[in-house]
């Protein structure tokens, strides 16, 4: 009685083994090469986000009123600008600060101011001309965020209604 053992693969079995191993293998590569692409969108979302809300911040804590004539401004500087309205329009392709020093290039941002356009007024009990809407969009490559805040003239001894 002769008997043969086998030991080992064939080659059939073994190109199989290697396919099947090759396609888990892309599936698992596939899957991190997705993640690590993805994974600094956060960063950029939250970078996007704190300079639409400084952008918010600083118009809003101006005074509502047009306090006097504003020149034009030149490039991103926004020294000028002495109230609310003086931001309508307003919009740079590099982040700068007050005085036009760039901080931050390819990262754009631009600003509209305009009386509310929704009725419903988005803050009931104040009049029309006492309510602002002010939107802020800040782009890089292809992210967008962006803010809208309203602004109301609340009447003071500084501050006075138009």
């Amino acid at each position: 009685m002769s008997s043969s053992r086998q030991s080992g693969m064939t080659l059939i079995e073994l190109i199989v083994a290697i396919v099947i191993i090759g396609i888990g293998l892309a599936g698992v590569l596939v899957t991190f090469t997705t993640t690590i692409r993805h994974s600094a969108d956060p960063m950029v979302r939250k970078q996007l986000s704190a300079i639409a809300e400084e952008m918010m911040e600083e118009i809003l804590l101006k005074p509502f009123a047009v306090t006097a004539p504003n020149p034009p401004f030149a490039g991103c500087a926004r020294l000028t600008f002495n109230d609310v309205r003086d931001y309508n329009g307003y919009s740079s392709v590099n982040i700068c600060d007050v005085d036009g020093t760039t901080v931050l290039s390819g990262v754009a941002v631009s600003v509209s101011v305009s009386p509310p356009a929704v009725s419903p007024l988005p803050l009931s009990g104040v009049a029309a001309t006492d309510q602002l809407t002010i939107s802020v969009s800040v782009t890089q490559g292809g992210e967008r965020y962006a803010l809208t805040g309203w602004r109301t003239c609340y009447a003071g001894p500084a501050w006075p209604c138009p």
